[in-house]
């Protein structure tokens, strides 16, 4: 017997005190149990399952799916009065169950509605015949804001305005489902469904595989087969745009970019050359094919949209009019999102489809009518208004729908003041009632009102429903409107499947599928980022074992009159790691300000959190691993008691350190040796170089003593190898040799040089045995100098020397790699036709 004929058999009453005291709302569809208390038989095989394992281990499988998000780095970004953070992803750890013949019923629906908001973009764009018939009336297009003038009588490159498509779904208390309304302009959700899934299947593994439920992969793979299709060369280049990391679902956006293979891209990544759309990469400009806009298409270029936009790229439009990109959802489709647009879709699916909605939206009054004006003040109170057009209407309602009812009386008067003024900029809905869902809350179920958004794509044959989504579950049980902005929870959604489930990959499967060893093109503004990202983490290094030869001296000597260790305290002030204060010091205090202190640029805190922040615009390129270590360095300071001795301080640093060390051994063992790897190691040793500088010009000088060369060799990281080869005591010239020196030594300067070396020649533009280039040039003559460098002579000002020569190829770095704005010449040539 198969395990999935056993769960079948499992009878329900194992799944009883789940459901014990689990009591709906009177008059409110549950989707769980139903009026009787019964659970409804799609839901008893999970009941069951889950009945049959104690209460701990319930717990604990629910702790797996938290820490599961959690260390994927899930998140979404909340705007509140203190100016908003990254906030855990929230899951509620029991999914929507839904049957197989439902969700067929409504894959329908969703497919009818899709080519009927196609339908309308075309003409609103194209003929207006709807307009002209009186099908619609014209204030409602030229109404709205995402009526976007400039491509009016513009057709889409690729020939659809709506590639992918979401609608929010609600169930009535007659177990109806209800269109609450449409998202065209950039569906979002569609990446958190992926992840709810991932950790609910690690959770629940032998539920998920018993049940039989439906995959998502299938969908995913459809819908970038979908784009593909649309380019005629056979590698083609697509892009997701986003708005950057500030943006609420920027972790969806980088996180679809590396499942789908897409290449993530900002406004500033991009440039219109020759009415064709470039990549700016560290190899000059390439052409992008295909951009998956999670923009909102009035940013998406300043020149002919909105002049205030920093997110979008000027000319955009105007290569959209040549037909050279494809953007998906075409510039414009946000149209169809308004809430005005609701009451009339009824009457277009007769005209344009022929048929009735298949699954009704919830009715809907436009006040730019006069009857339907009328209707919504005569009934206020009992309705739900909003705004037609917008998310908001500014002096009046500062979200988006409200009830009547819940209005005070000074925002009732301004409303019906705007409606009077200008209706057209209002409408009004019958009150909804949310169905429920069960959430597990303090050890028991309870049901909780919910919102599920379901994704549709445009393939080659026809429109594909993905068999799932993404359900917003609210944590008031008396709620009429579910965002995640106001503490929501989200869940995934089980389709059943009425047979067996094939398992789907995205990972090719082919025989003949073509071999790839690289990652493609690499955007300026990421190896940027990367190259950044090695600076800082190095840069937090080279302060910590500061910090800890600081605190590792303080018991041994007298503190107040040893010259290393009042240098080590200047090293860090200088380094903007500590406060500058009039003597005397308190070298703790100095220690604990570098290990603690957010305010200053070069303590920990500051560096770990730029660490984090770089990192975070380029998370699609960084595995979980490497970003868990970044958010581990960043919470380091919290294991700190209150008043933290030498020993707190130095084991501190001691861990700190360590973590450094994990992501150091993870970009060397984890990361391919392409590009982007070769960016964040040149990051890495020219910090590291300069660190080794200044630790040499502070403590290597021609009258050091032995306490400043002990010194030198432990910020080196040499002692071990200096005692291995010299019986002798600490002397001046052969330390100089080991730490700056010697080309064997992974911490010497002459090392890092010869690194920096083998990566330029790798870059794009290397010589290949031509004139060098002028990174490549400064790269050489420090190479050079040190090399022929006499151990006994090399003295400060020489140095000082190198440390200028390696600020200076950063620079040309920085001006050859990162800095492609407004070089057409750039523009590779068989990037041209």
């Amino acid at each position: 017997m198969r395990a999935g004929d056993a769960a079948r058999k499992t009878k329900p009453k194992a799944g009883e005190s789940l459901v014990a005291g689990y009591r709906p709302l009177p008059g409110i569809y549950d989707e769980m149990v139903e009026a009787d208390g019964r659970v409804r038989p799609h839901w008893q095989r999970l009941i069951a399952g889950l009945g049959e394992l104690p209460r701990e281990e319930l717990v604990r499988r629910f702790a797996v799916a938290d820490r599961s998000l959690r260390d994927s780095g899930v998140f979404y970004r909340v705007y509140d009065e203190d100016g908003g953070g990254e906030r855990p992803w929230p899951l509620a750890p029991l999914p929507l169950v839904v049957a197989a013949d439902e969700w067929k019923a409504l894959a329908r629906g969703l497919k009818q509605r899709a080519a009927l908001l196609e339908a309308v973009l075309a003409d609103a764009y194209g003929p207006a015949t709807l307009v002209a018939d009186g099908s619609l009336p014209a204030a409602l297009i030229a109404g709205s804001r995402e009526f976007l003038r400039p491509l009016a009588g513009v057709a889409p490159p690729g020939g659809a305005w709506l590639r992918q498509y979401a609608v929010d779904l609600g169930r009535g208390p007659d177990g109806r489902w209800w269109v609450l309304g449409d998202r065209t302009q950039a569906p979002s959700g569609a990446g958190y469904a992926l992840e709810n899934r991932v950790a609910i299947s690690r959770a629940l593994p032998e539920l998920f595989r018993d049940l039989e439920v439906e995959r998502l992969a299938g969908f995913f793979q459809a819908f970038r087969s979908g784009l593909a299709g649309l380019v005629r060369r056979d590698d083609p280049r697509i892009g997701l745009l986003t708005p950057g990391t500030l943006s609420e679902t920027y972790f969806e956006h980088a996180y679809l970019a590396r499942y789908l293979g897409f290449l993530l891209v900002e406004g500033g990544d991009l440039v219109v050359r020759d009415d064709a759309v470039y990549i700016r990469t560290v190899a000059g400009l390439k052409r992008a094919d295909v951009l998956w806009r999670r923009l909102d298409a009035d940013y998406a270029d300043p020149l002919e949209l909105n002049p205030q936009s920093r997110l979008g790229v000027p000319g955009l439009v105007d290569a959209v009019r040549h037909g050279s990109v494809v953007i998906a959802n075409a510039l414009g489709s946000g149209l169809v999102e308004a809430r005005a647009l609701l009451g009339f879709l009824p009457g277009l699916a007769q005209s344009l489809t022929g048929s009735d909605l298949e699954i009704p939206n919830i009715a809907t009054w436009w006040c730019g009518q006069p009857a339907e004006r009328d209707e919504v003040l005569e009934r206020l109170a009992t309705m739900a208004v909003g705004p037609a057009f917008e998310a908001s209407l500014p002096e009046v309602l500062d979200r988006g729908m409200t009830l009547g009812s819940a209005l005070d009386a000074p925002t009732l008067a301004r409303v019906t003041a705007a409606i009077r003024r200008r209706g057209a900029d209002v409408v009004g809905q019958e009150v909804v009632r949310l169905s429920t869902m069960p959430v597990w809350r303090d050890g028991k179920l309870e049901p909780r009102p919910f919102v599920l958004r379901v994704f549709v794509t445009r393939t080659e044959n026809g429109y594909e429903v993905m068999p799932g989504g993404f359900c917003r579950i609210s944590n008031r049980a008396d709620a009429r409107a579910v965002t995640m902005q106001d503490g929501g929870s989200s869940a995934d959604v089980w389709v059943l499947s009425d047979g067996p489930v094939e398992a789907v990959t995205l990972l090719p499967t082919a025989d003949r599928s073509a071999v790839r060893r690289s990652t493609g093109v690499l955007p300026s503004r990421v190896a940027d980022n990367v190259f950044w990202l090695g600076r800082y983490l190095e840069r937090a290094e080279a302060t910590l074992r500061v910090v800890r030869a600081l605190v590792g001296r303080l018991d041994a000597v007298d503190a107040a009159s040893a010259p290393p260790i009042r240098r080590l305290a200047d090293l860090l002030v200088t380094w903007n790691a500590a406060p500058a204060k009039p003597r005397p010091v308190g070298l703790i205090v100095t220690a604990f300000a570098a290990m603690t202190r957010d305010d200053l640029g070069g303590a920990i805190p500051s560096l770990a959190s730029a660490a984090r922040g770089t990192a975070s615009s380029i998370r699609e390129r960084l595995a979980p691993d490497a970003w868990r270590v970044l958010g581990d360095l960043q919470r380091l300071d919290q294991t700190l008691p209150a008043q933290p001795t030498g020993a707190d301080l130095f084991e501190l640093a001691n861990s700190a350190l360590r973590t450094l060390s994990a992501f150091a051994g993870l970009s060397q063992e984890n990361m391919n040796r392409h590009t982007g790897w070769r960016f964040l190691d040149l990051g890495r040793r020219i910090e590291r170089g300069v660190a080794t500088a200044r630790f040499a010009s502070v403590f290597g000088e021609e009258a050091a003593t032995f306490g400043d060369l002990d010194v030198l060799l432990e910020l080196a990281d040499s002692q071990i190898t200096y005692r291995s080869r010299y019986l002798a005591g600490l002397a001046r010239t052969p330390v100089t040799d080991l730490v700056l020196l010697d080309p064997a030594n992974p911490r010497s300067l002459a090392f890092q040089i010869g690194e920096i070396e083998e990566h330029l020649e790798h870059l794009p533009g290397g010589t290949g045995g031509g004139p060098l280039t002028p990174p490549q040039r400064i790269a050489a003559r420090l190479a050079t100098d040190l090399r022929t460098a006499d151990p006994a002579t090399f003295g400060v000002d020489d140095v000082r020397a190198g440390e200028r020569a390696l600020l200076a190829l950063s620079d040309e770095i920085a001006t050859r790699f990162f800095s492609h704005r407004g070089r057409p010449e750039a523009v590779a040539a068989e990037e041209l036709g």
